[in-house]
Order: C-alpha cells, then sequence, then structure tokens
C-alpha cells in the first residue's frame, strides 16, 4: 500500500512551514488517492504533535480525510487515514 510520509524536525519551530506542509502532504493524499499519510512531530515537548492534531482538527481539513490513528508504539508519530 503506498503511502505518503513527512517529517517535521526539519521545520519543527516554524510554524507557516509546518500549517503549509501538512497542507501540502494532505491535498497530495486526496490527489494521488494516498490512502495512509504518517507524520513525524518528534518526541520532543508534544507541542509540536498537539500543534499537528490541532491543524487537523480544523473543519476544513477535517472534512478531507477519515480519521487520524496515534501510533501506539512510537508516540512521536501519527497516522492520517484517507477513503478515496
Amino acid at each position: 500500500m503506498a503511502k505518503l510520509k513527512l517529517d517535521l524536525h526539519a521545520i519543527y519551530n516554524k510554524g507557516n512551514l509546518i500549517d503549509q506542509a501538512l497542507e501540502d502532504i494532505v491535498e497530495e493524499a486526496i490527489e494521488k488517492k494516498i490512502k495512509l499519510v504518517e507524520i513525524i512531530p518528534g518526541k520532543g515537548s508534544g507541542q509540536l504533535k498537539k500543534k499537528v492534531l490541532r491543524f487537523l482538527n480544523q473543519k476544513t481539513i477535517k472534512q478531507k480525510y477519515h480519521r487520524v490513528e496515534k501510533d501506539g508504539k512510537n508516540w512521536g508519530r501519527l497516522f492520517i487515514h484517507f477513503r478515496h
């Protein structure tokens, strides 16, 4: 199964770039009909993960995907599931 991956380590402190990167990968998943996107906010303080979850909870974004899964084995990882 094809999946996309977004590692946010390089831009963790650039809020506007994070939102853009998240938006871009959601759009790419929709365009390419990819069912799974892996996002790596990293383990740090948890602030970046919270920011990612806040972004994904926006109404306009939330309607584009099916569900978000938090990786039980790796706290610094999230999966976004799509239905196409």
